[in-house]
Order: structure tokens, then C-alpha cells, then sequence
């Protein structure tokens, strides 16, 4: 399975220096932000798994940068808030905002890292996936690599096999390139992203990902991509 991916805001620098320390080191692919606007630049250009959120940090505070993320990005992104602000009132108006968890500071390495294993396992970033899949007419099986249509093969490259596979797997979830690149190819974006466009485009014409076929492959504009099983 790719390596979960962490974004964290919080601008104390000693703090970030020490969760990115403590999330390491528990294996996980961590990245932070100082501020609301950085963090969500980078949460669309990086497509964080699990995100930990601190409440007041500069431009856009985190229950703000949970709003937006609830509203612009993957439908259930899990989100654990960390912060000082620890009154019932702000965890509820956190929770009701979408937040999965939330912690007041300061961290504890071992309860911090409790409650990310347990937000990720119940939204399902540590589960085994399925070896096989049936989303309308295909069928995929991911020990074979093999994949049908109404039944009928279909003759995919290994990548192309596995792009097919990721954007089932998370159907009508906006995808960045550069998450794409990361899970499928374990690369960065440093690599041209023409490489995640030509496969689009491959799979979108060898699996007829076509609005009269009723599904919608569509680009989203400087970002990534999107598939959509089209109502009937």
C-alpha cells in the first residue's frame, strides 16, 4: 500500500518540527504549512490523505481551512484538529464543521499517533483493498491485472490497469496529478506531469469513458482529474 500522506497546519515551528519528527518516524509522509492559504495551495496541489489542523494560525484559521476542504476537496479526507482552544463549545463547532478528531495541546506522541491509526483505519486509508471490484459494467481484478467490460477483456498496460483501478476506487473524487503520480507511479511531481495526462487520455479511450456511454472522465482545470458515473 502507498505511504499515507499527512498534511499539517500549525505554525509554531517547534511544534511542526516535533509532530513531522514524531509522524515520520511512525512512517508516514508528512508535510507542513505555516498558514490557511499555504496549507490549502498545498493541500490541492499534493492531495493529502489525513490532515491535522491547528484553529488559530495566520490568513485562514483551521476551522475556515475545514470548511473550504470539506467543500472543495475529496469528499471524506479525514481531519484531526489540534490546538489550545479546548472549550466544549469550539470541539463541537469543530466537529460539526466535519472534523474527524479532535485533540487539545499539548501533543502526546503516543495519543497523537493512536488517534491518527484509528481516523485512518475508519476511513479506511489502512485497510486492505478488495482484490476484485465491479463498479456498472467493469470488473477489475487486481491479482490478474486483468480487466472486463460487459465481460469482454480489456488490454491495459499494467499502469494503465492501475490508473484504471485507483479512479474507480475513487469515483468522483477530485484527484491532483501530482497524488496520482505519487500512488501509482511512487514518484513526485517533479516528474512531468504529461505522464499522468497520456494515461488519462489512454484509459478514457480503451474503457469508453464517455458521457453517451454514461460515465464523465473530465480534467479539472491546472489540477487533476475526476471520474463520474453519469446518471441513467
Amino acid at each position: 500500500m502507498s505511504q499515507i500522506s499527512i498534511g499539517i497546519l500549525e505554525d509554531d515551528k517547534d511544534q511542526s518540527d516535533l509532530l513531522e519528527l514524531w509522524l515520520g518516524e511512525a512512517g508516514y509522509d508528512v508535510g507542513s504549512c505555516v498558514d490557511g492559504t499555504e496549507f490549502i495551495r498545498a493541500a490541492q496541489s499534493r492531495g493529502f490523505d489525513l490532515m491535522i489542523l491547528d484553529w488559530l494560525v495566520p490568513k485562514m484559521n483551521g476551522l475556515e481551512v475545514l470548511e473550504w476542504v470539506r467543500l472543495n476537496i475529496r469528499e471524506r479526507v479525514p481531519v484531526i484538529f489540534l490546538t489550545t482552544r479546548g472549550e466544549e463549545e469550539q470541539i463541537v463547532a469543530a466537529l460539526e464543521a466535519g472534523a474527524d478528531d479532535y485533540l487539545t495541546k499539548p501533543a502526546r506522541r503516543d495519543e497523537l499517533l493512536a488517534r491518527v491509526t484509528a481516523v485512518a483505519r475508519r476511513s479506511g486509508l489502512t485497510d486492505d483493498q478488495p482484490d476484485t471490484l465491479k463498479v456498472g459494467e467493469f470488473e477489475l481484478d487486481r491479482k490478474l491485472s486483468q480487466a472486463t467490460k460487459n465481460g469482454q477483456d480489456l488490454v491495459l498496460t499494467g499502469r494503465e490497469f492501475e490508473l484504471a483501478w485507483f479512479l474507480f476506487t475513487n469515483l468522483s473524487k477530485i484527484l491532483s496529478r501530482e497524488y496520482l503520480l505519487r500512488h501509482i507511479w511512487n514518484i513526485s511531481a517533479a516528474v512531468n506531469t504529461r505522464t499522468v495526462d497520456t494515461h488519462v487520455s489512454r484509459i478514457r479511450s480503451k474503457l469508453g469513458l464517455r458521457p453517451e456511454n454514461g460515465w464523465k472522465l473530465s480534467s479539472v482545470y491546472h489540477y487533476g482529474y475526476r471520474l463520474e458515473q453519469l446518471d441513467s
